[in-house]
């Protein structure tokens, strides 16, 4: 399972910083060297919101993007966080998005993201497993 505080570990030129983000944003980065989480985040957000801020590191987006591409931001943090082998054990058993969520260690959001972002191929294995347990 992806590691994001093993992976900011990595990167050595970036520095994270607990503030209270002024604007309600669970995090930021300035694209560079700066990641800004709010310190009020609980370890699923704060773990989601770091990953989500790592990827346009790696992509090398700075700032602000446009609407697609934070599609695309989000919808590769959900792909890393949640492997589809967890989604399949887990979501086979939760009885909603929220119950999903705890199980996997991630945000409710997180959890959305990631079935909404699901290939053809990942659909058919989602819906046999879940044919398979009822």
């Amino acid at each position: 399972m992806f590691d994001p505080w093993g992976a900011l570990r990595r990167l050595t030129h970036i520095h994270i910083s607990f503030v209270r983000m002024p604007d309600g944003a669970p995090g930021r980065t300035d694209g560079l060297k700066v990641i800004w989480l709010d310190s009020r985040l609980q370890q699923d957000e704060r773990r989601c919101t770091l990953a989500h801020e790592l990827v346009p590191l790696e992509f090398g987006h700075a700032g602000c993007q446009a609407p697609r591409i934070e599609y695309e931001v989000r919808a590769e943090t959900a792909r890393r966080l949640i492997p589809l082998e967890a989604l399949c054990t887990h979501a086979a058993w939760a009885a909603s998005i929220h119950e999903l969520a705890a199980d996997l260690w991630v945000t409710p959001e997180v959890a959305t993201d990631r079935l909404q972002t699901l290939t053809p191929d990942e659909t058919a294995q989602l819906s046999l497993v879940e044919h398979q347990t009822r």
